[in-house]
Order: structure tokens, then C-alpha cells, then sequence
């Protein structure tokens, strides 16, 4: 289950994506979330995916 704190789902995705997972697609495969629902949440905290650096970075 992913955290529902905005804040510490950044954290964590970002932790993840750093060490588990080489792109978003490959951990919401892997975590079985949608991409479009985590990407939205984070969305509404500020930050977006950038897929160059593999993290979610402010907007």
C-alpha cells in the first residue's frame, strides 16, 4: 500500500525509482498502481514526472 501523505508518496516514489526501478512505468507495473492516479496525485502537490532524471521534480 503507498502512502497517502503527498509528501511522503514523493519520497517513497522517488526512493524507489532511484533504487528499484529504472522508469515510472516499470514501478507502477511493479507496485501494481496507475500511472495516471499517482502522477495526478503528486501532480496536485506540485511535482511532475521527469522521465530524464527518473524522479518526480517540482513543476
Amino acid at each position: 500500500m503507498l502512502p497517502q501523505d503527498p509528501y511522503i508518496l514523493l519520497s517513497y516514489v522517488n526512493t524507489k525509482l532511484r533504487d528499484e526501478y529504472p522508469s515510472l512505468s516499470a514501478l507502477c507495473g511493479g507496485l501494481d498502481v496507475s500511472e495516471a492516479e499517482l502522477a495526478e496525485k503528486l501532480s496536485g502537490a506540485g511535482y511532475a514526472y521527469d522521465p530524464a532524471a527518473n524522479q518526480f521534480k517540482p513543476l
